[in-house]
């Protein structure tokens, strides 16, 4: 992109400048973890020293914050998805184990057994038809792929199918 009217084509770009544009282009988009931050920032050649700097005022000020991250992302995902699968999420974007562990305290075993029997429900009216082994493979391979423990899967897909008559 050819530079602006003010900005001069000899003259490298401020890193700090750079950094602070690249962060706060990622958090108008969503809100964004530190490491998914620093990773950006990093893909532009942003100095390590600087992009710490930048990072550590933007904590400061409240726009980045990993521990509302992890919240909020366990909140609205944990409707479809068990304990393990949020933790893994949560690694992949960057979020310490520390601070998952405190955002998955709001995932309690009712919690992923309420979530688990809706699933089972909704997936138990296209499998109708079928054999009820080939039934409880499909539903133990459902809940287990959306990472939840073995024992709420075998308690709620056993539960729903034997409810079935």
């Amino acid at each position: 992109m050819p530079p602006g009217p003010d900005e001069n084509p000899d003259r490298e770009a401020d890193p700090r400048e750079v950094a602070r544009s690249i962060a706060l282009r990622q958090l108008t988009m969503a809100p964004r973890t530190r490491a998914q931050l620093a990773e950006k920032m990093a893909d532009r050649d942003v100095p390590d020293d600087v992009a710490v700097e930048v990072l550590d005022r933007f904590e400061e000020v409240g726009l980045v914050d990993d521990q509302a991250f992890a919240e909020g992302w366990v909140r609205s995902r944990s409707t479809g998805r068990g304990r393990r699968a949020l933790a893994q999420e949560l690694r992949r974007k960057g979020v310490d184990d520390e601070t998952a562990a405190q955002a998955l305290e709001a995932v309690d075993h009712d919690t992923q057994i309420d979530a688990a029997r809706d699933l089972v429900r909704r997936k138990l009216r296209s499998t109708a038809g079928l054999d009820r082994a080939v039934r409880e493979r499909r539903l133990f391979g459902m809940l287990a792929r959306r990472g939840f423990p073995t024992d709420v899967v075998l308690r709620v897909v056993r539960e729903e199918l034997d409810g079935l008559g």
